[in-house]
């Protein structure tokens, strides 16, 4: 049984305890080569086949939680840098007994060096940074150098779902869409304004709640990746703001 007294301990406390936490995995201070005890090995970690969902920027880990109590029968991964955020969700999840839930501790940017091909059935991206400097497009995480790296990893037929309250960042990841061909599943430019929200859009994040409460508009896409991922970045989108 968890220690639930765990979950009032102090930040530095939490950065210290999160290598004990039994469903965290901590790869950022991996040494080159130490990712071959989990890439192509989840399974393993997880303790079966099922299909594995990778929540990217997870923070808290609130879609990853949300999930995995209405899907026992599937995988939930959350991926973040910040140990003290997603200390938090791994610690929720044992209280709560969700063995189908679990955390990692890296860098996006190096999740080709930690997933096989094919290894992921689909990824979500709820309230990223969105960058807005032109300048650091290249760091959103719908952006062609992040959609390579996706589809390394992604099941041919897998999905990436994007929540945000950003404008800007919202039509970025459509007109990348458009550009390189992607097929888009589903778009939705104002969530609440729907009678009915459909499928598990009604998980809100901590991020989110924040958003709503100050009277942003929460959008959505969904869209698969093909071949157009691998083409070289084109000039249409090196000029969107």
């Amino acid at each position: 049984m968890f220690d639930g007294s765990k979950s009032r301990r102090t930040k530095t406390e939490r950065y210290e305890d999160i290598l004990s936490l039994p469903n965290v995995t901590d790869l950022h201070h991996y040494r080159i080569g130490d990712h071959a005890s989990v890439r192509g090995n989840w399974s393993k970690l997880f303790g079966n086949d099922r299909p594995i969902t990778l929540e990217l920027a997870c923070g808290k880990g609130d879609y990853c939680l949300g999930l995995g109590a209405r899907y026992p029968d599937r995988n939930f991964l959350g991926l973040d840098i910040k140990g003290d955020r997603l200390w938090k969700g791994a610690v929720q999840a044992l209280e709560e007994g969700l063995g189908n839930v679990r955390f990692m501790r890296t860098r996006i940017d190096h999740i080709t060096n930690y997933f096989a091909p094919g290894e992921i059935s689909e990824i979500w991206i709820t309230f990223p940074d969105p960058y807005p400097k032109k300048s650091k497009k290249r760091k959103r995480l719908t952006h062609p150098v992040f959609l390579r790296r996706y589809a390394s990893i992604l099941k041919p037929d897998g999905l990436i779902h994007l929540k945000t309250d950003s404008d800007e960042f919202f039509d970025f990841t459509l007109r990348v869409t458009e550009i390189l061909g992607l097929p888009v599943k589903q778009q939705i430019p104002d969530l609440y304004r729907l009678e009915n929200i459909p499928g598990n859009l009604d998980i809100q994040t901590y991020y989110e709640k924040q958003h709503l409460s100050g009277g942003r508009t929460i959008k959505y896409i969904a869209f698969g990746l093909n071949d157009g991922v691998h083409a070289p970045v084109s000039d249409k989108i090196d000029e969107l703001s």
